[in-house]
Formats: C-alpha cells, sequence, structure tokens
C-alpha cells in the first residue's frame, strides 16, 4: 500500500506521537465521540435555549482551552487527546447550524464551503510538510494543519449530515445507513486498493462525524421527527460515560498487546 513519507530530522523523530494509533478502537471512539457533540451541542443551543452563535462562543473557548493543553503536551495523552477532538464536534455542531440557519447559507452551500476550505487546508499541508498524516504527528507544524482539519471536517460532517437527513429526505435512519455504508466503502478501500492511508483517514474522518450526528439525532429528536425522544443532557452523559469506557478499555488492549510483542 501507498505511503506519503516526510523526512524529518534526528530530532523530530525522537519525539512521541502525540496522537493515537488508527486501529478499530480509535474509530469506535471517534464516533462515540461525533455522536456525544451533536447531543451536547444541541443540549447547549438548543435544550438550554442559548442559541447558535452563543454556544459557539462558548464551545470556541473550551476548544482554545483543549488545544493549548494538547499543544503543550509532550506526548499523547489520551483524556486530553479526546477531550480536544469533543470540543471539535461540539463547536462544529453549533458553528454549522450557525452557518445553515442563522446565516441562511442552507446545508449544501455550507458543505460546499467547507469542502473547499477542508480540501485548501489539506493541500497546504502537503505543500508545507511534504505529507499529509494521520498518525506519527509530533511536529508543531503538522500538529497545527491536523486540528484544524479536524474541526473544519467536523464542521463539514455535521452539514453533510444534516444535508442527507433533511433535504435529501432520508431522515436520521436513512443517514445513518447512508453513511455507515460509506464508511464500509471507505474500509473496502483501505484493505483492497493502494489509496494512501491517510488520504482515506481524512474521508472517513468527515463520515464519521455524519454517523454521529445521525445517531445523535435518532436517539434525541422528537418521535414526530424519527427519533426516540431520550433528553440531549441524558443522552450526552450516557455517551460520555461509554466513550471514558472505550477509550479504557481501548488503552489496556494496547498496552497488553505491546507487552506480548
Amino acid at each position: 500500500m501507498k505511503t506519503e513519507v516526510l523526512s524529518v530530522n534526528p530530532a523530530e523523530s525522537l519525539t512521541a506521537s502525540k496522537v493515537p494509533e488508527v486501529v478499530a478502537g480509535f474509530w469506535l471512539i471517534k464516533i462515540l465521540a461525533t455522536t456525544l457533540g451533536e447531543t451536547g451541542g444541541d443540549s447547549i443551543s438548543m435544550t438550554l435555549h442559548a442559541g447558535y452563535a452563543a454556544a459557539s462562543l462558548i464551545f470556541l473557548l473550551f476548544f482554545i482551552a483543549a488545544l493549548s493543553f494538547q499543544l503543550r503536551s509532550r506526548r499523547f495523552t489520551p483524556s486530553i487527546y479526546w477531550f480536544a477532538v469533543v470540543t471539535t464536534t461540539t463547536l462544529g455542531t453549533t458553528v454549522s447550524d450557525f452557518l445553515d440557519r442563522s446565516l441562511g447559507l442552507g446545508y449544501i452551500h455550507s458543505s460546499m464551503i467547507l469542502t473547499v476550505l477542508l480540501v485548501s487546508v489539506l493541500a497546504a499541508w502537503y505543500w508545507v510538510r511534504g505529507r499529509i498524516a494521520c498518525q506519527d504527528i509530533a511536529d508543531i507544524r503538522d500538529e497545527s494543519f491536523y486540528w484544524v482539519a479536524i474541526l473544519i471536517a467536523n464542521t463539514l460532517g455535521t452539514a453533510v449530515g444534516d444535508y442527507a437527513s433533511d433535504d435529501l429526505g432520508l431522515g436520521f435512519g436513512g443517514g445513518s445507513l447512508l453513511f455507515g455504508g460509506l464508511l464500509l466503502t471507505v474500509a473496502i478501500f483501505y484493505f483492497a486498493t493502494n489509496v494512501p492511508r491517510a488520504r482515506l483517514f481524512w474521508v472517513a474522518f468527515v463520515l464519521t462525524r455524519p454517523l454521529g450526528a445521525t445517531l445523535g439525532d435518532i436517539l434525541t429528536k422528537s418521535r414526530e421527527d424519527g427519533g426516540l425522544a431520550v433528553g440531549t443532557i441524558e443522552t450526552s452523559l450516557f455517551i460520555l460515560s461509554s466513550m471514558v469506557l472505550a477509550i479504557l478499555l481501548v488503552g489496556e488492549f494496547s498496552r497488553l498487546r505491546k507487552s506480548y510483542s
């Protein structure tokens, strides 16, 4: 399988990667994080009636705080990393809703704008560093591009999920099946083709966001809208607990695997 290689200096090669290994457990936690981002974002903007603009400002402050901890850390720390990811999903939810509804751009136009932004960031990353990475990220330049891309990808995923559910009329269940099928297609490409893994990673990263968003909507939206009408706060707490458990289990599995290797 093709890989994108970038030579680094000896000082960089001795620095531990600050992002997790991309394995099955990573994607499980990512889907939980994106689902939590949907329900958590809606809890502030809708359930507590803060509005999309105010909620976006609140989550922006959380994102800045989380990112500062992540950038200052010297190695991968699961609690810090996944807290930063959750802040991008909650911020992405409210920013997307603000663009789509408050500014009136609509799902398709905001999706197109965000797609151009994401491609531009990835292209700039490749131009500056000679690669688009998803693992082995230690250099501050790689990490900066990485987190900007994550934030845009999660915002884009929210808009795409809403577009499929609402504008295309698929509903939350149909949207979940669509994005689950697309993720399965990406997995097939991963195992059966020579497409560079980093490119497939970013495609999958975008797609997990609308999958999580539609799953979150299934749980929290009213029965009239096709949901189960579970409260956003209660759902968020349950998903958060599940995510913490998954992080602990994946970490323990990783330690066991390394001890036997």
